[in-house]
């Protein structure tokens, strides 16, 4: 492969809530599920591209994240998973797919999110990455995304191998793709079957007639556990069974098959061995127990807790009203980043700097977690309630989120700012090598990274080193010196993000 795989399509926040049943609602005759645990993974687009990357794929996800908590959930279990997101702006709300399960088996299924939004204009680096693609796949679910014309174009105009993952309230393929890989149903839907006509007679009618209508190069109908059938050159279909018949949980398997085919024609596999190679991978997926065993270990939920003073500008709710208000009003959106372990006077200088290249601040702030990974099981010396707060306070800052990773990227994957600010002390690089390592994923969006000037000689590490040889933090360089309520620890701790659901928004002055 010469370039990454390359998925597009609508993602969902799917939550799988488990729980026991052991009464029923007294005003109702339901059972009542207790909840004892649940799992948030991506759905749609994001778990085949989840699927891809599992394998050992570079794998870009192009997909729309809308300004919500669970856009925000998405783009931390998306990078946890080794998927590069390049996000467009979606209007409205993430959209949710919520199961209730007791003793493995799906009780309801709840859905959230209300109609599809519309997904924003692609920058020139999503049509650069589908062009340079090895593949491409289109997981449609319907929302959107595949229906945007300037994506369309690049699709038709890319020379990697597409296949088209269709769906019923779904467009149409574009001419030319390699593949497309619609399950029965979904053939049934979008050509009706003949009165009195075999399950194989049907499912070959169904791939025939889409592929005519779409001039694709071959469709394969997937029949559950019995495996595809394959039409493409000549007029007698291929029939691929599935290497062994499983019974189980077959949420995502149709994701899975077709994330199996687009890595085989990756690799230069012929179609008809990309869809063998796809049967064998649903099919063992099944066996293998689904969805609940196939991806990686579940990435921690946001903790949700009460705001203390300040809270509300801290958290995901906060950020995400002063992103709706910004970019409504066609303002620019500035973030910067980093520990503010010991807010001083050179944090202080650089965010006042940020704050006025645009409309709004949003600061991205290592938790403790992610703090005590970069540096040492002995810092942070501020808990992240405190340095959260202390952030909030002051004028230039908007609203603040909390991460746990050891870098920004799931935040600003998120967040899509306009311009990522770091004071000049990070200033650095040769040649055309970009200064700051946010560079790359700012361009996803049209995005910039830039350096203000830097206050010398405030550094916290000094600071601390100075405090523990018995030295005394100066005035100037420490704003905790002249807070001292600040370093209280009986305040309740804001929501890390991208949980938050407690937080309301606010706007700073």
């Amino acid at each position: 492969m010469t370039g990454p795989v390359v998925v597009v399509g609508d993602t969902l926040l799917d939550r799988d809530v488990e729980g026991v049943v052991n009464r029923l609602c007294p005003d109702s005759p339901v059972p009542v599920l207790d909840e004892t645990e649940y799992v948030d993974r991506p759905g749609g687009a994001g778990l085949a591209a989840v699927f891809a990357a599992a394998q050992g794929a570079e794998v870009v996800l192009v997909t729309a994240l809308a300004d919500d908590a669970g856009g925000a959930r998405l783009s931390v279990l998306l990078n946890a998973a080794g998927v590069q997101v390049y996000a467009l702006p979606l209007a409205g709300s993430t959209a949710e797919k919520i199961r209730l399960r007791a003793r493995g088996r799906v009780l309801l299924r709840h859905d959230r999110g209300g109609p599809a939004g519309d997904p924003g204009e692609p920058s020139e680096a999503v049509l650069r990455v589908i062009a340079n693609a090895s593949a491409v796949l289109v997981s449609d679910y319907g929302r959107g995304v595949a229906r945007h014309p300037a994506l369309r174009a690049a699709l038709a105009a890319t020379r990697a191998p597409v296949v088209w993952d269709p769906h019923p309230r779904g467009p149409a393929a574009v001419p030319g793709v390699h593949l497309a890989t619609p399950n029965e149903s979904e053939a049934r839907e979008l050509i009706p079957a003949l009165p009195g006509a075999t399950r194989l007679a049907t499912a070959s009618r169904g791939a025939q007639g889409l592929r005519r209508r779409w001039q694709a190069g071959a469709v394969a109908v997937t029949l559950g556990g019995d495996g595809a059938l394959l039409c493409h050159a000549g007029s007698t279909p291929l029939v691929v069974p599935a290497p062994n018949s499983a019974e189980g949980d077959t949420c995502g398997a149709g994701d899975r098959f077709a994330a199996a085919a687009s890595l085989a024609l990756a690799q230069g596999a012929l179609v008809s061995e990309a869809v063998q190679a796809a049967v064998a991978e649903a099919s063992a997926y099944v066996a293998g127990g689904g969805v609940a065993t196939a991806l990686p270990p579940p990435v921690r939920p946001a903790v949700s807790t009460a705001a203390g003073v300040g809270g509300e500008r801290v958290g995901v709710a906060a950020v995400a009203g002063v992103l709706a208000e910004v970019r409504a009003a066609g303002g620019t959106v500035v973030a910067t980043g980093g520990c503010f372990d010991l807010l001083h006077a050179g944090h202080v200088a650089t965010l006042q700097a940020a704050r006025r290249l645009g409309d709004c601040l949003i600061v991205c702030m290592n938790s403790d977690t992610s703090v005590a990974g970069l540096k040492g099981p002995e810092r942070p010396v501020v808990p992240q309630g405190d340095r959260s707060r202390l952030l909030a306070a002051l004028g230039c800052v908007d609203a603040v989120m909390i991460f746990d990773e050891p870098t920004p990227d799931a935040a600003l994957s998120w967040l899509r700012p306009d311009i990522w600010v770091k004071g000049g002390d990070y200033a650095g690089g040769a040649g055309d090598a970009p200064a700051l390592p946010e560079a790359e994923i700012l361009g996803r969006w049209g995005g910039h990274t830039v350096v203000v000037p830097y206050l010398d000689g405030r550094s916290t590490t000094d600071m601390i080193a100075a405090a523990r040889a018995g030295g005394q933090l100066t005035g100037a360089c420490c704003a905790e010196s002249a807070h001292p309520a600040a370093w209280s620890a009986s305040t309740p701790e804001p929501p890390v993000w991208p949980g938050g659901t407690s937080a309301t928004t606010g706007r700073a002055r």
